[in-house]
Order: structure tokens, then C-alpha cells, then sequence
């Protein structure tokens, strides 16, 4: 898979950790359990070994869109098909209880 542009990556975050999420499905960023963590996903650095999680349709007609539900961290990918749209939706949690983001932080992508 080809690197994507700064600019098709949409940020979610909870204030320990942040992913990158692409256009196109993938979250080619993510460290864990904080920002100085080792990384999960690196493909934004190395696109053979860096690793991904992607989510997406096949097919060679697919248009995307990206932007946040108002007032929101919720960050929506929409892919647009000839025959219909599909919408993915990651968020990552916040919580004001102490450590509960080194155990709990997570990364719950709806479609």
C-alpha cells in the first residue's frame, strides 16, 4: 500500500494516547498506553513493517470523506460506492479516573 498524505489522516485521542486514522480505513499510527509509548501501529513510518489496522470496502470506484461529528473526538470515514455508502466511526474514550487510560484506552471502531 502506498503512503498516504499528512493531510488524509484524521487525529482521535482521550489526552494519554493518539492514532492516526487515514482516509481510507487504516489507523497507520497508534502508541500505547501513552504518547511516549512504543508504537502499535507504524505504517505512517514504514509501510512494509510498520503494521495497520485497516477497515474498508473493495473495489476500484470508492470515494472517501473524513470529518468529526460536531463538538465531538468522533471521527467519521465514509466511503462512497456506486451502490451505497459505508461509514466507519472511531473514538477514543476519555476518563478523569486516574490509570484508567493505561488499562483501558482503547480504540472501538463502529461501522
Amino acid at each position: 500500500m502506498a503512503y498516504q498524505s499528512i493531510e488524509n489522516y484524521g487525529i482521535i485521542g482521550n489526552m494519554r494516547t493518539l492514532a492516526l486514522v487515514g482516509m481510507n480505513g487504516s489507523i497507520d499510527w497508534y502508541c500505547y498506553p501513552y504518547f511516549d509509548s512504543p508504537s502499535i501501529f507504524g505504517a505512517i513510518l514504514d509501510d512494509n513493517k510498520g503494521g495497520r489496522f485497516q477497515i474498508c470496502p473493495v473495489g476500484d470506484q470508492v470515494r472517501h470523506k473524513q470529518f468529526y461529528w460536531p463538538s465531538t473526538n468522533i471521527l467519521v470515514t465514509r466511503f462512497l460506492l456506486p451502490d451505497g455508502i459505508a461509514e466507519l466511526e472511531d473514538l477514543s474514550p476519555y476518563s478523569l479516573r486516574e490509570g484508567y487510560g493505561a488499562h483501558c484506552a482503547h480504540l472501538p471502531p463502529r461501522l
